[in-house]
């Protein structure tokens, strides 16, 4: 045993790194797997289990590598309680993804009876995500929102969303405290 993390974990970060290793991020060029690491270092940090942590890891396997047989995958790899949460903080599993509004409407909507773990692994997730759009919006203006299928208002739409959604359900607050920050911070930067 490595301090609170097992050799679970460190085989979760060999599955995800192989799930993602032909992955770059939106438009930027970096390997998408840095981005599972830092999701799950946002849940470490928060003081998170290690099954919410290897969740974090896993979080967009089913999602954007191979749907229910990646997810049931990780249910044997990983158990229940991590298949869980995956489960929770996915928005689809089909290889023919439903549109973008309607995705991300419904994914709301389950926050609304998300898990506190789930809600962890989320708010992990789209502070990142926030982030990282934050970093890309300094460097690229306006052009980012190309990357983004709801674009400059769809994207703002849901992030809003998204943090009324956290508000007052979060077991980390500290953390969704910085994700309604960097929100805001985006707002005003991209405000017209």
């Amino acid at each position: 045993m490595r301090g609170l993390l097992t050799e679970r974990f460190i085989e979760a970060l060999g599955f995800a790194t192989r799930l993602h290793d032909t992955q770059l991020r939106k438009g930027s060029g970096v390997p998408y797997f840095a981005h599972p690491l830092a999701v799950a270092s946002l849940v470490l940090e928060a003081g998170g289990t290690e099954d919410e942590a290897i969740a974090a890891l896993l979080h967009d396997g089913p999602e954007d590598q191979g749907g229910l047989e990646t997810l049931e995958e990780i249910r044997s790899r990983f158990g229940d309680e991590v298949a869980r949460i995956v489960a929770e903080c996915s928005d689809s599993f089909a290889a023919q993804k439903s549109p973008w509004l309607e995705r991300k409407a419904n994914y709301l909507r389950n926050l609304e009876t998300a898990s506190p773990s789930a809600l962890l692994v989320s708010c992990a997730d789209k502070l990142h995500n926030s982030r990282s759009i934050v970093s890309d919006y300094r460097r690229f203006g306006e052009a980012l929102w190309e990357r983004f299928r709801g674009g400059r208002e769809g994207t703002l739409w849901y992030y809003r969303e998204l943090v009324q959604r956290f508000a007052g359900r979060h077991e980390a607050p500290e953390m969704f405290a910085e994700l309604r920050r960097t929100v805001a911070e985006l707002e005003a930067m991209t405000a017209i």
